[in-house]
């Protein structure tokens, strides 16, 4: 796992964790800083101290080999792997030079270190000040917030209502300045990839014509190079499309940041101040908290957490909410508080202030108080608007129309599709295609009024308004997977299953669409529209995510290297039937499915990247007869993609009472599950990487038992049942066991029982309770009870 999204949304929420995960950006920065500093006195070393050149190059080869990027997301893609393994590439290359001892070429001032010391002074000096802004703001904010809450109720009303319009305006400007940092961070973090790489390109360029064999040396380079350049200049086109997704959605949430809250498992969450009651002589003292709230649970969590203080997390309190009441203006000196009394501390009552009557408000309304608020903390995904364009056949009409005039009239237009029409003639043009009294009348392979730009850009328009992208949102998570992971024809394969699992509309449409995308790009000598290009352009178009996060849109890399491969086999995928290998699982029994990856690593330890394995077997349940009845196969089930081997022969039974079918194995184990097409991720996943060595963070202290395989990848009724959003105070048993590797973690054997089981932050992992010690447990390693 590399470094977290940093979420806008979190910046109005502010909470802890969020500083913990700006901090991280802000420790990556300056390891690169460092490291491009010391890079740089390396290389004024190779000028001036020719006698020296061949400790030096070993110093710089040194320092390039353990330069590890990190990265955003969970995965990375092909082109950024290459450039992460390509200073390793560079370090083994200066050691094969440093054999002849031959004198580097003055060059290396204006190919490397100029450029290196305009990217830290620029790039990297631009956020140290961006940094210095934040600090004081933040200081500046919580400052003006303690002074703002300290203010009488009893004053005179303009008064206060003065005061809460100066905290207001200066909580506003705190955001404002709080979503620049953040954009800036992530930026930067995305674009030192090619910006130092590129340097460095030039600089081995440049060191071969200095060489004695600098000729044979720079043949032997050159196909690296040239997949170096592209893998860079890929990446920077991905860049500048998730720069301009990232800076719209800053923008949608700085507008409206109320209507672009994340889904949280509490109910509520925020600061809130707690008044902590001392000794009489002492009085009392108001100390800032981060609260979260369980409704259902009625569980309420606090945590003191200080800004100022340099982010210093204090030990939290959890405690079961009995009563809430508002507090009136009358019975304390404070305003926005209200009075909470826990049901398991008898007669003691906390005394709390929000900041600002609608905040109370909403704590009120969480908490069952009194003058509820009717509306959540936390809202639910917004759904996109669904425009008049529909998947039917005035859809194919408009599709096929454009799609001719563009290949009769402008297939060699430099920049198609990547050149956007007039905006105003673009919704023209597409309302009278959407018009059946108008379609038939324009002629857009003849007629001069409509610009090839406008008519490129009319029909990503429809695609874009479609109620549901083509590709669809039940199968994007899976469209994903193949992408970042498995090799180059697995990736083929998994595409090619999944296109035939799309709607029989969608896949036809697609097929049209991408045919002509395939079409584009064998022009692409005159129209410089590349299969690269093409995927940055129709990636967020085919597949774009039901909900608009950080997240989501650093997973744009993901959806184009999907489109390219459309593009690349579409032959391949839309002519013929997909491999009916791809569900034949291998059977995982032999060992325990791989633990979740940890969001925090291990010191002096570099995170593998992530490969992931889902468990595809069934567990007999302690209830279940170790003999179901079987029936014939109907006729139906021989329409299953797997072939059945001797040894794990699976037929479809009878209906279960959910009306889904019995997945049976000849007699050794069975339960109830669907097998639709959403079902689909697990076996491909390990289909995708067969040979891939599994390295769990448990290792297993007993083989577990071997249950049986089916021959549909099982998602409800697997070892390991996926829990729901929010999993709160539940038991589990352990099916396999686990030997903890961090502290943090619990060690234990098959059948353990843990009690108040819940959700973790950790994705992929649990806390619970086992002979009183609490920790965090892999959930693909227990089952629910």
């Amino acid at each position: 796992m590399g470094l977290q999204p940093l979420e806008f949304s979190d910046c109005y929420l502010d909470s802890p964790w969020f500083r913990e995960r700006i901090r991280a950006h802000e420790a990556e920065l300056e390891r690169t800083n460092k490291f491009i500093k010391e890079l740089i006195k390396d290389g004024k070393n190779l000028i001036a101290a020719t006698k020296s050149l061949s400790a030096a190059q070993r110093k710089f080869a040194h320092s390039l080999r353990d330069f590890k990027f990190e990265f955003i997301g969970d995965a990375e893609t092909d082109d950024e792997r290459c450039i992460d393994a390509s200073l390793r590439e560079f370090s083994n290359f200066l050691k094969n030079l440093e054999e002849q001892r031959e004198i580097m070429a003055l060059s290396v001032t204006e190919t490397l270190i100029k450029p290196l010391e305009k990217f830290r002074k620029e790039q990297l000096g631009a956020v140290k000040e961006e940094k210095k802004k934040f600090d004081k703001e933040t200081e500046k904010n919580y400052s003006l917030i303690d002074k703002h809450l300290n203010l009488s109720a009893k004053k005179k009303d303009s008064h206060l209502q003065e005061a809460d319009i100066q905290v207001e305006q200066n909580r506003q400007h705190f955001y404002e300045l709080s979503l620049e940092y953040v954009c800036k961070l992530q930026e930067i973090q995305e674009r030192k990839k090619f910006e130092f790489v590129e340097p460095m390109l030039s600089f081995f360029q440049g060191m071969f014509t200095f060489y004695h064999q600098g000729h044979e040396l720079a043949k032997d380079f050159n196909h690296y190079k040239m997949e170096l350049q592209i893998n860079i200049q890929n990446t920077r086109n991905r860049f500048e499309g998730t720069r301009s997704e990232v800076e719209e959605l800053m923008n949608k949430i700085r507008q409206n940041p109320k209507d672009h809250k994340r889904a949280s498992q509490f109910t509520a969450e925020g600061y809130l101040y707690v008044q902590e009651k001392r000794p009489a002589p002492f009085g009392s003292s108001w100390v800032k908290h981060y609260c979260m709230y369980r409704k259902a649970a009625k569980k309420f969590n606090m945590i003191p957490f200080e800004h100022r203080s340099g982010g210093k997390l204090g030990d939290g309190e959890v405690f079961f909410l009995k009563e809430c009441t508002k507090r009136h203006t009358d019975s304390t000196d404070r305003r926005f508080c209200f009075d909470i009394e826990a049901a398991d501390r008898p007669g003691i009552s906390l005394t709390m202030q929000a900041f600002s009557e609608e905040e109370r408000k909403q704590w009120l309304e969480a908490l069952g108080g009194k003058e509820a608020l009717f509306h959540s903390f936390n809202r639910a995904i917004i759904p996109r608007p669904e425009g008049s364009a529909q998947l039917d056949k005035m859809g194919f009409t408009i599709l096929r129309k454009c799609i001719s005039a563009v290949e009769t009239r402008g297939i060699n237009d430099q920049g198609l599709y990547r050149v956007v029409g007039v905006s105003s003639k673009v919704q023209r043009l597409l309302s009278m295609l959407m018009d059946v009294n108008t379609c038939n009348e324009v002629d857009l392979e003849n007629s001069v009024d409509w610009e090839v730009k406008t008519i490129t850009s009319a029909l990503k328009q429809y695609l874009r308004s479609l109620p549901e992208p083509l590709m669809t949102y039940d199968l994007h998570g899976d469209f994903i997977v193949p992408a970042k992971s498995g090799s180059p024809e697995s990736r083929v394969n998994a595409i090619h299953f999944l296109v035939h699992k799309l709607p029989e509309k969608n896949k036809e449409m697609l097929d049209i669409l991408v045919k002509h995308l395939t079409n584009v790009s064998d022009h692409s000598k005159q129209n410089l529209m590349t299969v690269a290009n093409l995927g940055v352009v129709f990636g967020p178009t085919l597949m774009r995510p039901q909900e608009e996060t950080v997240a989501a849109i650093m997973d744009l890399k993901f959806q184009n290297i999907v489109v390219e491969i459309l593009i690349e086999n579409h032959e391949k995928i839309f002519r013929t039937p997909p491999d009916t290998t791809f569900l034949e699982p291998t059977c995982l029994s032999a060992s325990p499915p791989n633990a979740p990856p940890r969001q925090s690593k291990r010191q002096g330890q570099r995170t593998k990247r992530p490969v992931a394995v889902y468990n595809l077997c069934l567990e007999l349940e302690d209830g279940d007869s170790p003999n179901p009845p079987k029936e014939d196969t109907p006729a139906s089930s021989l329409d299953s993609l797997s072939s059945p081997s001797p040894t794990t022969a699976a037929v479809q039974g009878p209906p279960g009472p959910d009306g889904n079918h019995l997945l049976t194995d000849g007699g050794n184990c069975g339960d109830w599950t669907p097998a639709g097409p959403s079902q689909t991720r697990s076996s491909m996943v390990q289909w995708l990487n067969p040979q891939s060595p599994i390295t769990p963070s448990c290792n297993p202290a007993v083989t577990p038992p071997s249950p049986q395989l089916s021959p549909f990848p099982l998602s409800s009724a697997t070892v390991a049942d996926k829990p729901p959003e929010s999993i709160i105070n539940r038991k589990a048993r352990a099916v396999y066991p686990c030997e903890a590797e961090h502290s943090s973690e619990l060690s234990f054997d098959i059948g353990a029982i843990f009690e108040d089981v819940q959700t973790s932050r950790e994705p992929g992992w649990l806390e619970g309770t086992l002979n009183g010690k609490r920790g965090l447990i892999p959930q693909n390693y227990v089952k629910l009870l």
